[in-house]
């Protein structure tokens, strides 16, 4: 069975949002003999992470009311790398997307190898498609699904139908198709997101 880490790494220096200083992880290590310890600092959107909806909902529901089992499932990897400056309705009104399904986009952003400020994002109209649809969740490979949108209609309509949205996909090397996926958010409590290692597998 072929695993498929599309996770990013998370280190200093990083892809981070908008290059915001503030938004990089810190990493200091001591040695005190032969025992060595590291501590981290990070922004809970750091890297591959999943949005919960208290992120741009102020009353929405936090990062552990995601049960697992929604995260553990097979899914659909989508080729968008054709699409210009956003994903629009028009451009995945014809892909065979279900109810339940949850997919996983691949944009141009795959390729990017540093933050890009013109990254491919959903648009509104993309977003409540996908609510028709009935999906239960969107992953996509930007560290956000929208971009210079007021309000952020994309974020908010996919959360008041509690669809999961996954941000920061590595998906360069993943061919479009049937995968099993495995996300595993850290176990933290009462934040608006987590950091995630994210794993798929051949459907079996």
């Amino acid at each position: 069975m072929k695993i498929y880490d599309i996770t990013a790494p998370i280190y200093t220096g990083m892809p981070v949002w908008k290059n915001y200083p503030k938004k990089q992880p810190a990493i200091s290590t001591e040695t005190n003999g032969h025992v060595t310890e590291s501590r981290i600092s990070l922004d809970v959107h750091t890297g591959t992470h999943v949005d919960a909806p208290l992120h741009m909902i102020n009353d929405g529901e936090t990062i552990e009311t995601i049960g697992i089992e929604e995260l553990v499932r097979n899914i659909k990897v989508l080729d968008l790398t054709k699409a210009e400056g956003k994903i629009s309705k028009q451009d995945i009104s014809s892909l065979n997307i279900e109810k339940d399904d949850f997919i996983l986009l691949k944009t141009k952003n795959s390729f990017d190898k540093e933050f890009n400020v013109e990254f491919i994002y959903v648009a509104e109209d993309a977003a409540q498609f996908l609510v028709e649809k009935g999906i239960s969740g969107v992953g996509i490979d930007s560290l956000g699904i929208e971009r210079a949108q007021d309000g952020h209609p994309t974020h908010r309509t996919l959360m008041s139908n509690n669809i999961i949205i996954v941000e920061g996909l590595q998906l360069e090397d993943i061919e479009a198709g049937e995968y099993f996926m495995v996300a595993a958010p850290l176990k933290i409590q009462g934040t608006d997101a987590s950091p995630a290692r994210i794993l798929l597998m051949d459907k079996m």
